[in-house]
Formats: C-alpha cells, structure tokens, sequence
C-alpha cells in the first residue's frame, strides 16, 4: 500500500479541503485525463484510474474519515480494516451525475436524452434582401423568397398515413432511449443512447403518409413580404418571428432572420445617421461665392456658398440626413467641397489671371504666407 500516492496528493488538494474543493478538483483533473480523450494512452488511463480512486474515498465522508486517521491501510483488508465497499468503481454514488456535468453524456456515463416526443422548437432560418440607399434611409417593403420546413398538412405531423396512428415501441417504451450495462476497463458502466428499433423517436410508423414518408414535416418554397424600417444600415437583420421553420410535436416555428444588404450610391455616403457628400466648385465660385444646388435624400437644395470659400470646407443641411431608426427625427447632410483648378487657359485667360495675381502681389510667391506655422503647424494645431 505504500506504492500509493496519497489521495490529497493525487487531486492537487490540502488535507483540509471541503467537499466542494474535492468535487471541483475532480471534475477537472477527470475531463483532463479520460480515456477517451486519450486513446491508446495507457498513462492517461491510469491517472484516470488513480483519480476516480481517490474521489471515492475521499468524496465519502466515512471513507475519509477512516483515510484521514489510518492512510491507505484502512482499505487493506490484510490490515483488518473493512474496506467499505472499496475495489473499483462501481460504488460510486455520483459518477453518473459528475460525467453528466463534465462529458454531457460522454464516455458512456450516465447519460441522459430527451424525451422525442417533447414539444421543439423549429429551426431558424437565414434570407439576405438588397436594397437601395434610399429605400434603406426611407425604408420599403421587399418580398424574399425563402425554403423553409413545415408540418405536413396531410398526416398533421404525425409521420402516419391518413387513418393510421404510430406505434409505441416495445423497446424503449416510447422513451426513445435504451440503458444498457457494459464492463470497462474501470468496471462496470451504465449507458444511454437512442434505441435501435425506432430510431430514437419512441414510435413505430407502420404506413408512412406518402407526402412526407414518414418524416411529419415538408420543405416547401415561400415568398414573404418584409417591412424594412427607415434607417436600417446595410448588414443589420430583421427578425420575422415565427416566419422559420415549423416546431416539431407542437413546438412553435422558428424565426426568420433577414439580413440587409444597401447598395452603394453614387454619391452619398453614410456615416451613422449623416449623409456625406463631396461637391466640387469651380475657382470663380470658391472666390467670388455663389449659389449652387446639391442633391438631398429629398430632393436639390440650394446652398450658398460664401466668398472666399476654402478647399475642404464643410456646410451642414439640418434635418437631411438618414431617419433615425428607433424614429424620433433626422441626422444631418454634410456637403465638403473640393475647388476645381482650371485646365487648358487660352492665352488672354492667362494674361488675366497674372494680371490678379499681381495685383495680390503674389506672382512670385512672396505674397504667401505660411498660416499657423505651415501645414505641419496645422497638424500640430
């Protein structure tokens, strides 16, 4: 016995540790070390083997207690001691419930199904629509044409041709499940899976309905009209509930999750619920002022454009841009314009713009002036 590890030692535990500590060092050190998670690995085997070992000892008060004061001796039966039931791992009381926690069901221990006949909910289903840029800011109505599954009207759901009605199964007992028992390696182990003879469903369908073969349910083609609000940004997703797919034993259907696409325009942009757009001017109309008109989500507007506008300046249009989803007014529209510099002078034009630039007594550079120290000093600014 004294080839042993101690138990403490083997969960990574203090001798003092609570029942809680022991059960959460288990489940850890047990999903690390599975056999199943390692196959062929006889050392994960034996680790795994070493620490069941020492939670069942060590999770039994009594058995504790007897480990606590006497060691491993207290399950040496050459020692006296009566051992408790020790030798394996068929006295688990929780291993069951412990591999359901880490596993889920997996490695055959313990686990649990659900009953196929409970009501389920049908599945989601995914449809993408493409729209305008205005129909997005405005909002619309779209058809979208979606595949989705539905309870067979002829048999009503139940797999069955008219007039029949679906076996309980002699097997599982409409459970849907079986238990069997299989020695392993670590003893014997109890397990659940779908039963054999109906496939997991707990009945038995002697004459499929021939529109669904047995199935209950059919997948069919559908067009479905979709509001889309005003303000909706292109990758945003509506959802239509129960527009998805059909629950199953009276479940109720899915959602129906459209995803919109906006199509670029061809001169706005949208940032939130603004609306950019770039407007050029010619060099007259950003020195003298003017008043030009720049299309709108609504329509041309006018704008005045002050003399000696810059390259770059930004005016606001309050009250033009995108509707606000949740309703509740407007964003703004942006203009930024860009000056165009004239191309391809005729000679007197040229004659004419050196005779302005004299008389602003910048023709040889010496009437600009750096501002605020220099581009860089913009960019520092």
């Amino acid at each position: 016995m004294s080839e042993k590890r101690d138990y403490y030692e083997v969960l990574g535990l203090q001798k003092g540790a609570t029942a809680e500590d022991i059960k959460k060092a288990y489940r850890k050190l047990a999903k690390a070390n599975h056999p199943d998670l390692h196959p062929g690995d006889k050392a994960a085997e034996e680790r795994f083997k070493e620490i069941n070992e020492a939670y069942e000892v060590l999770s039994d008060d009594d058995k504790r207690a007897k480990y606590d004061q006497y060691g491993h001796a207290a399950f040496d039966p050459s020692q006296g001691f009566d051992a408790g039931g020790f030798g394996g791992f068929g006295g688990f009381s929780d291993l069951g419930d412990i591999f359901g926690d880490i596993f889920g069901g997996f490695g055959g221990f313990g686990s649990t199904r659900s009953n196929p006949n409970a009501p389920r909910r049908g599945d989601n289903i995914r449809a993408t629509v493409n729209i305008s840029f205005e129909e997005a800011a405005f909002g619309c109505k779209k058809d979208v044409a979606v595949g989705r599954v539905e309870t067979c009207s002829d048999c009503k759901g139940t797999g069955c041709a008219p007039g029949t009605t679906p076996e309980v199964c002699p097997d599982c007992k409409g459970s849907g499940t079986v238990r069997t028992t299989q020695r392993t390696p670590f003893g014997m182990a109890q397990s659940t899976g779908p039963c054999s003879k109906c496939r997991g469903t707990g009945k038995i369908i002697h004459q499929p309905c021939p529109t669904c073969r047995g199935m209950g349910q059919v997948r069919r083609q559908h067009k479905i009209n979709v509001s889309v609000p005003a303000g909706i940004d292109d990758g945003q997703t509506i959802s239509l509930r129960g527009q998805g797919s059909s629950g199953v034993n009276g479940g109720p259907a899915g959602d129906l999750m459209v995803t919109v696409i906006v199509r670029p325009h061809a001169r706005f942009e949208r940032d939130g619920s603004s609306v950019l757009l770039e407007q050029e001017l010619s060099y007259a109309q950003a020195v003298l002022g003017a008043e030009i008109e720049v299309p709108t989500l609504d329509g041309p507007v006018r704008l005045t454009i002050p003399e000696g506008t810059q390259p770059g300046a930004v005016f606001r249009l309050r009250g033009k841009g995108i509707p606000f989803l949740r309703g509740g007014g407007r964003g703004d529209q942006f203009v930024s314009v860009s000056v165009k510099v004239p191309k391809n002078l005729t000679g007197s034009q040229k004659e004419l713009l050196r005779q302005f630039a004299a008389s602003m007594g910048d023709l040889d550079g010496s009437g600009i002036k750096p501002e605020h120290g220099g581009i860089f000093g913009k960019k520092r600014k």
